[in-house]
């Protein structure tokens, strides 16, 4: 499934962020992607404490695939992208961008796989049909 354009939402590199060599730490980039389908999420309404506490299931992430094509640096606008690939059952395949704002250079992509499940004792559920509808927005 392919939902059309991606979200994408704006960040900028801190200190924090970066390595003894003044570049992004390669890890970041999960935190990065993890801030870009919490806003989308909020983007469509959804507050993932409110779904937890509403249906008492949550969204877990269960695999991660990342491919690193250029560094960023200390002060720089990333643009990072989320987009729904694939729906399934009982999860989802986000497809993820970091890009360069000033330039829209490629950082690094990757797809991360995020499960429905119980909050109480992490099993997989099917996710709702209204909420897969919500995510084709």
């Amino acid at each position: 499934m392919n939902a059309g354009p991606a979200f994408s939402w704006p960040i900028r590199v801190y200190w924090e962020d970066t390595d003894a060599g003044g570049i992004v730490f390669y890890a970041n980039y999960l935190k990065f992607f993890e801030r870009a389908r919490t806003e989308w999420l909020r983007s469509l309404g959804l507050q993932q404490r409110e779904l937890r506490e509403r249906t008492g299931r949550m969204f877990v992430v269960a695999e991660t695939s990342v491919r690193y094509h250029r560094a960023a640096r200390l002060d720089d606008e990333l643009l990072v992208t989320a987009r729904v690939q694939e729906t399934g059952q009982a999860s989802l395949i986000i497809a993820q961008q970091a890009l360069l704002k000033a330039s829209g250079a490629l950082l690094c992509d990757g797809t991360i796989r995020i499960g429905w499940v119980d909050a109480s004792t992490l099993k997989p559920a099917r996710i709702p049909p209204t909420l897969l509808e919500a995510l084709k927005q």
